[in-house]
């Protein structure tokens, strides 16, 4: 049986940009996958076509048991969306958003306006509740979409992107609250540029680049995909690089890269502490002076340079020869706005 969210085939074309080029993906009920990606790798085109804000030209996608091609209003109806933009009224206060949109999902006046209190509470945006979200900072404005997104508590959810503005305070806010939904049975489809909120909140990671999924595991597969430990270090003068970098290559599992403008050489490596140790020294005998040296693990860019053969690099995706915008949201029965 597929998963409460399945893609087979994913197609999607904006002129001469293929988006998605074949799409597959399987999530199982009660879990987060998290969709990883540069900008314009088709995240954001993947979740379009999921929640049936797009049309893909070619694939199958059912949600929550509902082929998405065949019934779309049925699927709006089981759905939750945060995009990738906070997409407010700004002339209704906080409160008003979030009981006008438990309105669109046929919620009583009363039932609505007792859950916008519940979740102006958790976001913690009580104290703005009565102003006009036009006066709210842009993390507030992030943390309004969220809780709007939330309103009811449908069996699938779809998160764009969704710390994008937040300061660490509440983008960890926001993971226990994504925790929380998820222990309660909810299915996450969660789009992020950041491997550490991947690491956090996913039960499953699919890496996407240029409109496909090229890896799928754990948080921890792909580390181990990409050489498991990176050794930085910052020489202290621009003409000891060459020097570092025939050290480095020594004690690496790969070439090193040099960035000159910060001179800084990273290297992927196998060994912990006591190889940093060992590199130390040998930068010492060598009387290569340093600024700063250390061990971590891989981030994204090192994923993707693993994987693809190059960093991650942004194009953008969405924009077809009709001008198609980067985002659109839909909550309520099918109600579209376009950001």
């Amino acid at each position: 049986m597929p998963g409460a969210i399945y893609a087979e085939g994913l197609v999607k074309t904006f002129g001469d940009v293929r988006a998605l080029d074949g799409v597959d993906l399987d999530v199982p009920e009660g879990t987060v996958l998290g969709l990883l990606g540069p900008n314009g790798a088709g995240k954001t085109t993947t979740v379009r076509c999921l929640t049936t804000l797009l049309r893909p030209d070619s694939g199958k996608a059912v949600v929550a048991g509902i082929d998405v091609l065949k019934h779309p209003d049925a699927v709006r109806r089981s759905v939750g969306l945060s995009g990738q933009f906070a997409a407010v009224d700004e002339y209704l206060t906080g409160r008003e958003n979030l009981q006008m949109v438990g309105q669109l999902y046929q919620m009583r006046a009363k039932a609505a306006k007792v859950r916008a209190g519940e979740l102006l509470e958790q976001f913690n945006l009580a104290e703005a509740a009565d102003r006009p979200a036009k006066t709210y900072s842009g993390g507030m404005r992030r943390r309004l979409d969220l809780a709007a997104a939330l309103v009811v508590s449908p069996p699938v959810m779809f998160m764009d992107e969704p710390t994008t503005g937040l300061d660490p305070r509440n983008r960890q806010h926001l993971w226990d609250v994504i925790k929380q939904l998820v222990s309660g049975g909810t299915t996450l489809l969660l789009t992020t540029q950041y491997l550490e909120e991947a690491d956090n909140l996913a039960h499953d990671i699919a890496v996407v680049d240029h409109g496909r999924v090229i890896a799928r595991g754990t948080s921890d597969e792909l580390k181990a995909r990409t050489g498991g430990e990176r050794v930085e270090v910052v020489v202290h003068e621009r003409e000891h690089i060459r020097d570092a970098v025939e050290v480095l290559t020594g004690f690496g599992k790969g070439d090193p890269t040099v960035e000159e403008h910060t001179r800084k050489l990273t290297v992927p490596v196998t060994g912990g502490a006591k190889l940093l140790a060992e590199v130390i020294r040998e930068l010492d005998v060598r009387g290569i002076e340093i600024d700063d040296i250390g061990l971590r693990r891989p981030t994204l860019d090192d994923v993707f340079l693993s994987l693809t053969g190059h960093v991650a690099e942004a194009r953008d995706e969405e924009n077809g020869a009709n001008g198609t915008p980067a985002d659109t949201k839909a909550r309520g029965r099918g109600k579209e706005t376009t950001e």
